[in-house]
C-alpha cells in the first residue's frame, strides 16, 4: 500500500492534507462538546440560571456548525483524492496491460487482470477516502478523550487506559487472525470471474449442448468457496463488537462504582461523571473504529500487491530502439534460423511447442503451413508479430532480427489474422482504420474487395458506417472473417500472417480471396496456416509441422514425393487421381 501510494498519491498531497487538518479540526470541537455539556449541567441546570444554559447551549450550537462545515471540506477532499488516485491506478494499469505480450497475459489470466483492475482499485479508493476522513479522526478522539479524562479524574483515567488496552488486544488478535483470509479471498473472487467469462463468452456452446446446469454448479462451486473465505473472516469480525461493548460496560459499572463516593464527598460533580462516562465511551468506541478501519486498510494492502505485482511485472517484449530500421532490399523476407519455442519456462524439449525451426522466404512469395492439430502452426504465427518471443534461435525479417525493430515498425509490416477474429464495438470504417486512422475510403473499399467483404458490406445500409456489436457478434464467422483480413491489408503490410483465417469460408470464397492475395505478389510475402491442402498447395513453399518439428519443407509436388504426412493428409482431402492430377 505504501508503494502504491508512493507512486499515485503526488498530485492530491495537497488535497490529502487539507483533509486531514480540517479533520483535526472537527475533532478538536467533538472533544470540547462533553466539557461544555459538563458546565450546563453544573452551572446552569443545576443552578437553575437560564443564561448559563442559553449561553453554553448557544456555543454547543456554534461547535456543530463550525464541526459540520470542516467535515464537509474534508469529505470533498477525501473524495477528489480517492476517486482521483483509483482512476490514476486503473490508467496506469490498463497502459501497462494493453503492453503485456501473451506470455504476460497467460501468466495471470484475463480474469484476474480484470478483478485487479476493477475490484482490488475499489479496495484501495476505499483506504484512501478512509485514510483522510478517519485515520486522524479516531486515534486523536481517542487520545483527546483519554487526557480529557485523566485531567478530570487520575484514578477513573487509569481504568479507562486499562479498558482500552484491552479492546486493543482483542482487536489485535482478530486482525492477526484474519490477515491470511483476505488476500486468499481477492483469489476465489478471480475464480468466480474466470466462470463468469467463460459462461458469458460460450453461452450459446453451452446452451446448445444444454451443459447449463453443469455450469450453474460450477459457478455455484466457486462462489461457494469465495462465501466460505468471506464467512470465515466474518465469523472473526463478529467477536469484535460483542467482545468491545463487554469491555466498554464493564469499565462503565467500575467507573460509576468508583465514582458513586467521588460524588457523595464533591470531589466530583455529577457534569463531570456525565462527560467522564461520554469520554471513556468515545474512547473504546474510537478505538473500534479504528481497529475496523485496520481491517479495510489490511484488504487493501492484499489488494495493494495484487496491483503493485502487475505493475511491475517486466515487459518481456519490448522496443529496444524508436529508430526505425531501414529494410535490405535483397535479403529475404523473412528467415528462421535454428527457432524453438516454449509456451513454459520449462526447458525440456518435450515441452517447446516449436524445435530447432529453419527456412527461408523471398519477398513476393507464399509460405503454406500445415500439419496436425497441436503441431506448433499458430506457434509460428505468433512469433512473427511477437506476440510471443522465441526461446532459442533468431527470426529476421527482411534481413534484420525482428526483435531490432521498434514494435511500431514491426506492426506497420507484419500483418497478423489470428484463427479467431476480433472485432470491436463501433463501425466497419473504425475497426478497419486500426492499421492507418488516415485511409481513405477508396483503400478501404479496395481491402474489403481483395479480403472479399465488398458484396455484403455493400449491402448493409450504413456500408462502411455500419455499426459493428462487440465481437462482432452482428456478422457471420465468416462475414467476421474476411472484415478482419480486410483490416490486416489496410496500410499494406509487407508480411501477411494468415493463421487458419479462411476456416469459416465456403470453398469458392475461399479459392476467390487467394485469388486476390496473389495478385499482391510483388508487395506483400504472406503466410498461410491452414487446414485445407487447398489453401497451401499452390503456395511457393509449403512447411510441413509435426509436433513442433520440421517434418518436410519444398513445393506441393516435392513433399508428395518425400514427406508421408503431407502425403497423408492430401489422402484424407482429395482421392487418388486428385492427388495425382
Amino acid at each position: 500500500m505504501r508503494r502504491l501510494l508512493q507512486q499515485f498519491l503526488g498530485p492530491y498531497t495537497s488535497k490529502a492534507i487539507l483533509g486531514v487538518l480540517t479533520k483535526m479540526v472537527e475533532v478538536v470541537f467533538e472533544v470540547l462538546t462533553p466539557l461544555v455539556v459538563a458546565r450546563m449541567i453544573d452551572y446552569g441546570v443545576h443552578a437553575h440560571d437560564i443564561t448559563a444554559v442559553s449561553r453554553l447551549g448557544f456555543l454547543l450550537l456554534l461547535f456543530a456548525v463550525v464541526s459540520y462545515s470542516f467535515t464537509l471540506i474534508c469529505q470533498k477532499c477525501a473524495s477528489l483524492c480517492s476517486q482521483g488516485i483509483g482512476t490514476d491506478i486503473r490508467k496506469a494499469l490498463y497502459e501497462h496491460i494493453s503492453q503485456f505480450s501473451s506470455a504476460e497475459v497467460d501468466f495471470f489470466g484475463s480474469a484476474s487482470l480484470v478483478t485487479r483492475i476493477t475490484n482490488d482499485v475499489n479496495q484501495v479508493q476505499l483506504a484512501v477516502a478512509l485514510g483522510v476522513r478517519q485515520v486522524t479522526r479516531w486515534p486523536l478522539l481517542a487520545i483527546g478523550s483519554i487526557i480529557a479524562c485523566l485531567s478530570i479524574d487520575v484514578q477513573l483515567g487509569l481504568v479507562v487506559l486499562v479498558s482500552t488496552v484491552l479492546v486493543g488486544l482483542i482487536f489485535y488478535l482478530v486482525m492477526h487472525a484474519s490477515i491470511p483470509f483476505y488476500k486468499k479471498m481477492q483469489d476465489k473472487l478471480d475464480s468466480v470471474s474466470q466462470i463468469t467469462q467463460e459462461a458469458l463468452s460460450g453461452v450459446r456452446v453451452i446452451r446448445a449442448l444444454r451443459k447449463d446446469a453443469y455450469e450453474f454448479k460450477r459457478f455455484s462451486a466457486a462462489s461457494h468457496e469465495q462465501a466460505q473465505v468471506a464467512i470465515s473472516v466474518g465469523k472473526l469480525s463478529s467477536l469484535l463488537n460483542p467482545a468491545t461493548f463487554f469491555v466498554l460496560y464493564l469499565a462503565i459499572l467500575v467507573v460509576l462504582w468508583i465514582a458513586q463516593d467521588l460524588v457523595l464527598s464533591a470531589t466530583l460533580t455529577q457534569g463531570q461523571v456525565i462527560a467522564f462516562v461520554s469520554y471513556m465511551t468515545t474512547t473504546l468506541i474510537s478505538v473500534g473504529y479504528l481497529a475496523n478501519l485496520i481491517i479495510i486498510f489490511l484488504r487493501a494492502s492484499a489488494s495493494s500487491m495484487r496491483i503493485h505485482e502487475v505493475l511491475q511485472t517486466p515487459l518481456t517484449v519490448t522496443s529496444h530502439t524508436d529508430t526505425p530500421i531501414k529494410l535490405d532490399a535483397n535479403a529475404p523476407a523473412l528467415t528462421f534460423e535454428n527457432v524453438s519455442f516454449s509456451y513454459t519456462d520449462a526447458a525440456q524439449q518435450s515441452a517447446a511447442a516449436l524445435q530447432n525451426l529453419s527456412f527461408a522466404l523471398q519477398p513476393g512469395q507464399s509460405l503454406g503451413i500445415i500439419g496436425g492439430t497441436g503441431s506448433g502452426k499458430s506457434s509460428v504465427a505468433q512469433l512473427l508479430p511477437r506476440l510471443y518471443d522465441a526461446t532459442s534461435g533468431s527470426i529476421k525479417l527482411f534481413g534484420t532480427d525482428i526483435q531490432a525493430y521498434p514494435l511500431q515498425q514491426l506492426h506497420k509490416l507484419v500483418g497478423y489474422v489470428p484463427q479467431k477474429p476480433s472485432l470491436m464495438r463501433g463501425t466497419i470504417r473504425s475497426n478497419l482504420l486500426w492499421r492507418n486512422p488516415a485511409a481513405t475510403d477508396t483503400q478501404l473499399w479496395d481491402t474489403l474487395a481483395v479480403a472479399q467483404a465488398k458484396d455484403f458490406v455493400e449491402q448493409m445500409p450504413g456500408q462502411l458506417d455500419s455499426v459493428v456489436e462487440a465481437g462482432g457478434k452482428n456478422f457471420s464467422g465468416g462475414q467476421c472473417q474476411r472484415l478482419t483480413i480486410a483490416r490486416s491489408l489496410v496500410d499494406t503490410p509487407r508480411l501477411l500472417v494468415l493463421d487458419d483465417a479462411a476456416s469459416a469460408l465456403d470453398y469458392a470464397t475461399d479459392a476467390q480471396l487467394r485469388t486476390a492475395l496473389t495478385e499482391l505478389q510483388e508487395q506483400v510475402t504472406r503466410i498461410i496456416i491452414s487446414q485445407r491442402v487447398s489453401a497451401v498447395m499452390d503456395a511457393s513453399l509449403i512447411l510441413v509441422l509435426n509436433h513442433g518439428c520440421v517434418a518436410g519443407l519444398g513445393t506441393h509436388d516435392e513433399l508428395m514425393q518425400t514427406c508421408t504426412i503431407y502425403q497423408e493428409i492430401c489422402l484424407s482431402q482429395f482421392s487418388q487421381e486428385e492427388v495425382q492430377q
